[in-house]
């Protein structure tokens, strides 16, 4: 990439590098078409190796690398080497980095520039981290607004009047863009019913339409717009007899930070007899490295408020991806925190003991039966 010129602008002198699956859309339609029309050299790899990646990317001079959802992660969790930064590789671009795994990735393997984008297949908005503020996916504009939302009900809130509510700097809110013949949203083949759930009408004044990305971002007193969390990831819990939203990406980010974890994914289980969902998280531990019950717990309890603390943690050697590396939340949920049906190691946090203990069938009954309160 030039650097006379913006960083995300691409000459054919430049070799992109992309072991994504083609029949997604960042790899066939970013990288492959874009590289294309500019005329850029690409190399495709048949699938991503965490191990081999910049082994690659030293023997075919890659100098723009491609990612989506935790692919920098993995290439941070493979063991140092003394050529971590012996390669050409100055601009990796994508979506999904967490802000940590952005200052270890520039940490370990050199000044690398981060194109942190928002965007959707289907959306009729996107953002660019033009930037490079970390963690950040792109700048304000005038083509979109965030709206108050009800995670319980799973709905917009509305004023008086029946229309959405803007949500100030520092609330999350619904990302929605206004439909236009410059803005499009053409909808789903062959699906009404989902392509419907997609539009808004009315939102603030009769008759206008608007695009609901299902996600919820926040902006800064910078002007900086964040991705906040995926409506589906957003757990909601009764705590204190009120309501509280809790993202499933800030539990992720504090949990990432503790010394034994490489990897963290938290999500919302169904206990009986609670509304709501509570927090519990699936850990893959360091190379060597022995999950620290009592540390753990210090560290949630100073940085996470009580309703946001991770209820149960879940110890697995591996965690399950999808071909386009995200994690199988969906199995998880549903596996939930039954010691009976899950072989791996699992955990309770025992406000009593001031640490999370390992989960016995007692604990388990004793949680169900409301005996030990969440």
């Amino acid at each position: 990439v030039s650097w006379h010129q913006p960083t995300w602008i691409m000459t054919y002198k430049y070799i992109v590098y992309t072991a994504l699956p083609l029949y997604h859309s960042s790899a066939l339609l970013i990288e492959v078409h874009g590289c294309i029309m500019q005329g850029v050299t690409i190399v495709l790899h048949a699938r991503f190796s965490a191990s081999q990646f910049w082994d690659d990317c030293r023997k075919y001079n890659v100098t723009v690398i491609q990612y989506i959802g935790e692919v920098l992660q993995y290439l941070c969790s493979v063991s140092q080497r003394n050529n971590d930064q012996d390669h050409k590789v100055r601009l990796a671009i994508g979506n999904g980095i967490r802000a940590d795994v952005w200052r270890e990735f520039v940490r370990r393997f050199g000044n690398t520039n981060i194109l942190e984008f928002y965007a959707s297949t289907e959306g009729n908005i996107s953002f660019v981290n033009y930037a490079g503020k970390v963690g950040a996916v792109g700048r304000v504009n005038c083509l979109y607004e965030l709206i108050k939302y009800d995670v319980k009900k799973d709905e917009p809130v509305q004023d008086e009047n029946g229309y959405c509510i803007k949500v100030p700097k520092g609330t999350s809110g619904l990302l929605i863009c206004k439909i236009t013949q410059y803005a499009p949203f053409s909808g789903y083949a062959g699906a009404k019913q989902q392509t419907g759930k997609k539009q808004l009408r009315d939102v603030f004044q009769k008759a206008d339409l608007y695009f609901n990305s299902s996600d919820l971002l926040v902006i800064d007193n910078d002007n900086f717009i964040y991705f906040h969390d995926r409506i589906g990831d957003t757990f909601r819990l009764v705590y204190l007899f009120q309501w509280e939203n809790v993202s499933t990406m800030e539990a992720e980010d504090i949990l990432g930070l503790t010394d034994c974890v490489q990897e963290v994914i938290v999500y919302g289980v169904s206990v009986p007899g609670y509304e709501g969902r509570t927090g519990m998280a699936c850990i893959r531990l360091k190379e060597n490295s022995e999950f620290n019950a009592g540390s753990t717990y210090r560290h949630v309890k100073t940085h996470l408020p009580n309703y946001a603390r991770p209820r149960f943690i879940r110890i697995k050697s591996a965690i399950e991806l999808t071909a386009t590396f995200k994690y199988r939340k969906v199995q998880l949920m549903e596996e939930s925190f039954n010691s009976a049906v899950i072989k791996d190691r699992l955990y309770f946090l025992d406000d009593r003991e001031n640490l999370y203990v390992q989960m016995t069938e007692d604990i388990y009954n004793s949680v169900k039966k409301h005996d030990l309160k969440l």
